[in-house]
């Protein structure tokens, strides 16, 4: 202490009197002290304990894993906030009813993750001890395991045949090459259609599901496609969302393409619009997104945002004004018809579906995602996308992100400037999940990972030596 009160009176001359040092080096021990973490609020532990209920409820209902398996992957290198909340709260699987509840308060009823056929694992509101689901949910057989009809619609015949340099770059994707940190679970290179290479990581495989994560925007525009053309949506019109439809709210001229490019104007509470009280909190779409102000002019911004999509999913449900039809349509207009039968569009406790994240699927069903835009929307003769609706996809228009790949319409539009083939674009999610295809070589690349927080696999870079080692 003596030499640090010398220093300061070298440093800040004679003038200085005792009681200024004394109050100096206060501050100083003050600063340097370890900041005591505030307590976690109640909101805060019940956002943790919907984490993990839903996640468990997914990985072992809808992936098939263990209780232990998720919380040694899918439930580590989370968010910073709710991993040490996660770890300690205690939770109760229950395989005959298919839910999980975590308890989080000792007043109200533990967090409730409820599974149904086709959607997935579902959250009951905070303080809810159970979901009434309508009759209409209920009573679906869920997929088998292996579809027996020919890839790419089923399963059979496939057998990879990848060169020694394809082989390479792929076990390659399972270490760091691509990414410190990454921890990549699935990996499917096809080329021309056909499958040259898939590889799984520890306690995954091909019909093992993982969350889609921002993937399933891609999903959305897609789907929205499939709304185009068999319900006559047009996305150059005003997305007609039920709670905007008065003459007042400016929000009524938002355009259903302007929430596909992220150019909405609305307002989000953060940069990338994380919306856990949707996601983990079990606020429904619309009570969370429908309620966000302008406030910049739609069509004059680009700014990534959850909310945006579902709306736009919002303003699809109005469209289509039947509830039965709307709760089918993803199965009925793209799931079923390309062999996604692996594929649960999660919805919330209203019936809204949550296609801006809340989807699970494996890398196989991805794949053939992948393939239908490859093929322009055409799968197996039938056309179950408008022609050149996935020009719309891939084009870009209005404002752009400042930096990294373009946007179209749900996809991100890649090419020289990240050392890949003009025209090439992609799907992308958190913790690593991409759909990457580049036309210029009939090639489509899906890569599953459960990246820790602040871990990024290359996907660019990994694409490149792919094309280096198939050309």
């Amino acid at each position: 202490m003596q030499h640090v009160k010398a220093e300061l009176r070298t440093r800040l001359g004679p003038g200085l009197r005792r009681g200024d040092v004394k109050w100096m080096i206060a501050a100083l021990c003050t600063l340097a002290a370890p900041v005591q973490a505030a307590e976690p609020t109640p909101y805060q532990r019940a956002l943790a304990a919907g984490y993990k209920a839903l996640f468990l409820c997914e990985g072992i209902f809808t992936a098939g894993r263990t209780q232990a398996q998720v919380e040694a992957l899918e439930l580590t290198g989370i968010y910073p906030d709710y991993q040490p909340l996660v770890a300690t709260q205690p939770a109760r699987v229950d395989g005959g009813q298919g839910s999980v509840t975590v308890v989080f308060d000792p007043t109200l009823p533990p967090r409730l993750a409820e599974w149904l056929p086709r959607f997935g694992c579902t959250l009951a509101p905070i303080g809810a001890k159970r979901i009434a689901f309508p009759p209409a949910l209920h009573g679906v057989h869920p997929p088998g395991t292996a579809d027996t009809r020919p890839w790419p619609t089923g399963d059979a015949r496939i057998a990879p045949k990848p060169t020694p340099t394809l082989s390479a770059a792929a076990k390659a994707s399972f270490g760091t090459t691509y990414g410190d940190g990454v921890r990549t679970t699935g990996l499917i290179v096809v080329r021309d259609g056909s499958i040259m290479v898939e590889r799984y990581g520890k306690g995954f495989g091909p019909f093992t599901a993982n969350r889609t994560w921002s993937v399933a925007k891609s999903l959305t525009g897609t789907l929205i496609g499939t709304a185009a053309l068999k319900f006559g949506v047009d996305p150059l019109k005003p997305a007609m969302v039920p709670e905007w439809r008065t003459l007042e709210d400016p929000r009524a001229r938002i355009t259903l393409d302007q929430l596909l490019r992220m150019t909405s104007g609305l307002h989000s509470d953060s940069a990338g619009n994380r919306t856990d009280a949707l996601y983990m909190g079990a606020t429904t779409v619309t009570q969370e997104a429908t309620h966000w102000p302008i406030e910049a002019l739609p069509g004059t911004r680009f700014r990534y945002a959850n909310n945006d999509t579902v709306l736009a999913v919002r303003a699809v449900r109005a469209a289509i004004g039947d509830d039965n039809i709307y709760r089918q349509w993803p199965t009925d207009s793209l799931l079923s018809p390309i062999g996604m039968q692996h594929t649960h569009t999660g919805i919330d406790w209203q019936g809204n579906f949550i296609l801006s994240s809340q989807v699970w699927s494996t890398a196989r069903d991805l794949a053939r995602l992948g393939l239908l835009w490859l093929n322009d929307g055409v799968w197996q003769g039938k056309r179950l996308l408008p022609e050149r609706w996935m020009k719309y996809m891939t084009t870009p228009s209005g404002p752009q992100p400042t930096e990294g790949p373009g946007y179209g319409a749900t996809l991100w539009l890649f090419g020289p400037k990240q050392g890949l083939p003009e025209g090439s674009y992609a799907a992308q999610g958190n913790r690593g999940q991409y759909i990457m295809v580049v036309p210029d070589h009939k090639l489509v690349i899906v890569r599953r990972g459960e990246d820790p927080v602040g871990a990024r696999f290359d996907i660019a870079k990994f694409t490149a030596d792919v094309i280096a080692a198939i050309d």
